[in-house]
């Protein structure tokens, strides 16, 4: 083997590495959905009175993790790859896709949607 086949091996090995230790876990997907979730409720309809939109805001911020894991992780279907995951969750007649690499969560399909729709729930 020449010299530059073995350094391609071993880069090549050691990213395979660094990506298998960031591959985000199930807890990791679960504060993803949180902080989107949070985002969509700040971005609702501004027509609701602001008494109401501060309470439902403090309600999902207080509940906003027993909602997740009581509502979206059971219906969560996670593939570990290794170096990568791909989260697939259908709840709320929505289909959401989401791709786990390096320590970041890439939405792929359907988050937008979902986070609307329970934002609507909540209002």
């Amino acid at each position: 083997m020449r010299l530059w086949g073995l350094f391609t091996l071993v880069v090549s090995l050691a990213l395979a590495t660094v990506l298998a230790l960031l591959n985000p876990s199930m807890d990791d997907y679960a504060r993803f959905l949180e902080a989107e979730l949070g985002k969509a409720l700040d971005r609702m309809d501004q027509t609701t009175p602001t008494r109401e939109q501060q309470f439902i805001r403090h309600v999902f911020r207080t509940q906003s993790k027993k909602i997740i894991e009581g509502v979206v992780l059971p219906h969560t279907i996670r593939r570990n790859w290794g170096i990568f995951s791909l989260y697939e969750t259908n709840a709320l007649e929505t289909r959401v896709v989401v791709l786990g690499v390096a320590g970041r969560m890439i939405p792929v399909q359907g988050v937008e949607e979902a986070s609307l729709r329970l934002g609507r729930l909540a209002f």
